[in-house]
C-alpha cells in the first residue's frame, strides 16, 4: 500500500509520526515510527525523522506492505447534494454521520455513501478518505466539499492554505455574547483526548463571530461573562461564525474559551435548561470557493437543519423577552 497525503493548514507544525497516526489510526505509533526509520516514509522526497515538523502543502508518502488490496464497500446511504459537476461535489452533510472511516471494518460513513454514488473521487488522501479535502465533526451538519479529481483536490487544498476558502457557520451558544461581533485569536493544541486553547506550543487559530439573534428565557439578571449561574443558563445567542484557520474543533473550543459553549456540546459545553437538541447546535451554512476548472467563484448555502430550527423556536416560545435580531 502506497499513499500520498497532502498536509493541510490544520496540521501546521504537526510531528510527522503524529500526523501519520491521525490518518492511520489502525497502526500503532511505534509501527509508524518503525516505517519512518525503515525509509518507508518521505516528505517532499526526503527521508526525515519521526519528530520532523510539517508545513501545509508538504507531500507525505507512506508505503506499507500489503497482503491483499484494501477496499471500502460502497453503501446506499442517502446524499443531500447541493451541487455536482465533473470536478467536484458539494454535499449538505447530516448530523450524526462520520465523514470517513478510520479502518475497513467501519461502515455507514459519508465516504461509503459517496462511493455508492460515484467511483470518480480524488485519491490523494488514500483509500479510506477518497474525495475528502476537509472535514466536519460527526455531529456538525452542513456544506462539505468533495473533490472528484486529484487536480481539484490540490486546487482546493491550496485555497485552504491561502485562506481563500470561505466558510460560514451558524452556532447557537449559551449566554449573552457581547460585544455583538468580535475575533477570537487563541492558539490551539491537543490536551489528552480533547483540543484546547494552548498559548504555549499551540497552533495559530482565528475565529470571527457576529451576533444574529439573542434569546432570554425568564428575567435577565446581571452576572459576570464567564458565569455558569442564572444569567448564563437563561440567555442564549445565535451566532454567525467564520473561520480564518481550520483547526480540529476550532469553533467549539474557541466559543467555550470565552464562556459561551455551543448548546448541546457534550465535549466542550455544559448542560443548560431549555436546551433539548441532542448534538452540538453547529451548522456549516455557507461554503464558497474558486472553481478549479473555470476560475469562477461559487458559493453554496445549506439550509439550517430541522433540529436546530426546532431548538431556536423553543427558545423563542419560552422567552419572556422578544428575541432581538441584529443586521
Amino acid at each position: 500500500m502506497k499513499q500520498t497525503l497532502v498536509v493541510g493548514e490544520e496540521d501546521l507544525h504537526e510531528r510527522l509520526d503524529v500526523f501519520l497516526h491521525q490518518h492511520f489510526s489502525e497502526f500503532s505509533r511505534s509501527r509508524i515510527q518503525k516505517l519512518i526509520a525503515e525509509g518507508e516514509v518521505s516528505v517532499n522526497g526526503d527521508f526525515l525523522k519521526p519528530g520532523h515538523r510539517l508545513n501545509p502543502g508538504d507531500s507525505v508518502v507512506i508505503e506499507v506492505p500489503e497482503d491483499e488490496p484494501q477496499k471500502i464497500i460502497p453503501e446506499k446511504i442517502p446524499l443531500n447534494i447541493l451541487y455536482e459537476d465533473e470536478e467536484l461535489i458539494v454535499v449538505n452533510k447530516s448530523a450524526g454521520i462520520i465523514v470517513h472511516p478510520v479502518n475497513l471494518t467501519q461502515g455507514g460513513t459519508l465516504v461509503h455513501a459517496l462511493l455508492a454514488h460515484t467511483q470518480k473521487l480524488s485519491t490523494i488522501n488514500g483509500p479510506l478518505r477518497p474525495g475528502i479535502v476537509h472535514r466536519l465533526d460527526k455531529d456538525t451538519s452542513g456544506a462539505l466539499f468533495i473533490a472528484k479529481s486529484d487536480r481539484c483536490h490540490l486546487h482546493i487544498t491550496k485555497q485552504l492554505r491561502k485562506r481563500e476558502l470561505r466558510r460560514r457557520y451558524k452556532a447557537l451558544v449559551l449566554g449573552k455574547v457581547e460585544p455583538e461581533e468580535g475575533e477570537i485569536a487563541a492558539p490551539m493544541g491537543r490536551h489528552k483526548e480533547k483540543m484546547s486553547v494552548r498559548y504555549i506550543g499551540g497552533k495559530e487559530a482565528i475565529t470571527n463571530y457576529k451576533v444574529c439573534e439573542r434569546f432570554q428565557v425568564g428575567d435577565e439578571v446581571t452576572a459576570p461573562r464567564h458565569t455558569s449561574g442564572l444569567a448564563a443558563q437563561s440567555a442564549f445567542t445565535l451566532l454567525s461564525v467564520s473561520l480564518k484557520t481550520g483547526r480540529t474543533h476550532q469553533i467549539r473550543v474557541h466559543l467555550a474559551s470565552i464562556g459561551h459553549p455551543v448548546a448541546g456540546d457534550k465535549t466542550y459545553g455544559r448542560k443548560a435548561p431549555h436546551i433539548s437538541i441532542k448534538r452540538q447546535a453547529l451548522h456549516a451554512e455557507l461554503l464558497g470557493f474558486i472553481h478549479p476548472a473555470t476560475g469562477k467563484y461559487l458559493e453554496f448555502t445549506a439550509p439550517m437543519p430541522e433540529d436546530m430550527v426546532r431548538q431556536i423556536e423553543t427558545l423563542k416560545q419560552r422567552g419572556s423577552l422578544a428575541p432581538r435580531r441584529l443586521g
